[in-house]
């Protein structure tokens, strides 16, 4: 885990995503609040939170519990002057301390996997407000023609993946509206989370030459990015925006 954290420190994100993508998210929300009260879980460093706070006027809780990234957030956060407006916050999305319908929406970019799609909008729905929104990316499969070496490879690090209608199917049986979806494009896995990742593991694969374990799992952070260079077109992360009714 902490050769993994060394890899992911200080790039810009933690996921597949861009500044413009969130946005558009966001602004295709319908009759919020004039100052929603939004819950960020898995915030990471947290480049979405910011993107959200200059696109509303509404207060923002960004969660992770991974306190290093928490620090890279709160330094952002005063440089851009949000204090006071965005709070970065130690939680886990396995046990949100809120209180029930809290929230006019829930975000997360990237991170539902780690708790599981249908998991995470079944729990988490508790905590929105009716008629509030859940907002999250989830990586999915684009074909149904899958290549063997790449079903087997993401069945195995994430058997919960679905294509866009079996997860749609999910959000409807969970009792959301299902407002939207769209695809990343390919820019928003590269610009800003995979080329800045590869440089990352260049330079600790040479300051851990000697560890077997370590380059291992440099390797295997690299089998990943090389299996979507390989196999883009079959899989990638969709944005579900659903309604809580």
């Amino acid at each position: 885990m902490d050769i993994f954290f060394e890899m992911h420190n200080n790039i810009p994100r933690e996921g597949p995503g861009n500044n413009r993508l969130t946005k558009e998210a966001f602004l295709s929300l319908k009759d919020l609040p004039e100052k929603p009260l939004i819950l960020d879980i898995g915030c990471g460093p947290g480049m979405q939170t910011l993107e959200l706070a200059r696109n509303t006027k509404g207060k923002i809780i960004a969660i992770d519990t991974h306190e290093p990234f928490l620090d890279i957030l709160k330094k952002r956060i005063l440089k851009e002057g949000f204090t006071g407006r965005v709070e970065a916050k130690k939680g886990s999305m396995f046990s949100l301390a809120y209180r029930k319908n809290s929230f006019d929406i829930i975000w997360s970019e990237g991170a539902i996997y780690i708790i599981g799609f249908q998991r995470g909008i079944n729990e988490w729905r508790d905590y929105i407000k009716d008629g509030g929104y859940l907002v999250v990316s989830e990586i999915s499969w684009l074909r149904e023609d899958i290549p063997r070496e790449l079903k087997e490879f993401w069945i195995s690090a994430y058997p919960g993946i679905k294509d866009i209608s079996g997860n749609i199917e999910i959000i409807k049986n969970s009792q959301y509206l299902p407002v939207s979806h769209f695809v990343l494009p390919k820019s928003g896995w590269w610009n800003d989370y995979y080329h800045p990742l590869v440089k990352k593991i260049e330079a600790l694969k040479i300051e851990y030459a000697a560890d077997k374990d370590a380059l291992a799992q440099l390797g295997e952070e690299e089998r990943e990015i090389e299996l979507y260079q390989k196999f883009s077109d079959y899989y990638g992360y969709v944005f579900y925006l659903m309604k809580k009714v």
